[in-house]
């Protein structure tokens, strides 16, 4: 089922609400799906950090895809192999979002919003795709229920896996109206 929970036009500068601010809403476990190399320490200690936060609204999964894993110097069997390892991590009742650099732009309340649709989609879990440094394949661009983006601006995965998470927790606290978004 795909449902559009995301305008294309930008809300007015005005709305600090979600149409789920103060609702009960169905908590999908998430499934985080970031391709890339080993994080860094640093990075691993901010993901933990806003894991631990988002466990107090909902289950969430943090899954590595290794980067190029037929270390091949061929670009497209790269995207291949890393199109095919991110689906084989997908379910069929998963409502999935990909993250791409051209997809539609989304304010802070639009992620609450998206997250309150999910849960009335009639999916079991939300599944949230980082592509490698070439991006996402056509399996997971096909597949996905809605494509956002974090940014005009290409993002390394690690960078784009610490904003899609803070933005999580944002919308969290937006829909439970509580203190952190202003």
């Amino acid at each position: 089922m795909k449902i559009s929970c995301i305008s294309k036009s930008p809300p007015p500068f005005s709305a600090k609400i979600s149409k789920y601010s103060g609702q009960a809403v169905k908590a999908l476990p998430l499934r985080i799906l970031t391709v890339g190399k080993k994080r860094s320490p640093g990075i691993q200690l901010v993901v933990e950090e806003f894991n631990e936060k988002l466990r107090h609204y909902c289950n969430i999964h943090d899954i590595h895809i290794k980067s190029n894993p037929r270390n091949t110097s061929n670009v497209n069997a790269q995207i291949e192999a890393e199109d095919m390892n991110m689906m084989q991590q997908i379910r069929p009742e998963d409502w999935v979002v990909v993250l791409d650099e051209h997809g539609v732009d989304i304010g802070s309340e639009q992620m609450a919003d998206l997250i309150g649709d999910a849960g009335i989609t009639g999916s079991a879990r939300l599944a949230f795709c980082i592509g490698g440094p070439y991006g996402h394949g056509p399996q997971v661009r096909e597949r996905a229920d809605v494509t956002i983006r974090l940014s005009s601006m290409v993002l390394n995965h690690q960078i784009a896996l610490i904003v899609l998470l803070e933005q999580l927790y944002r919308a969290w606290t937006i829909i439970k109206r509580q203190k952190y978004h202003h």
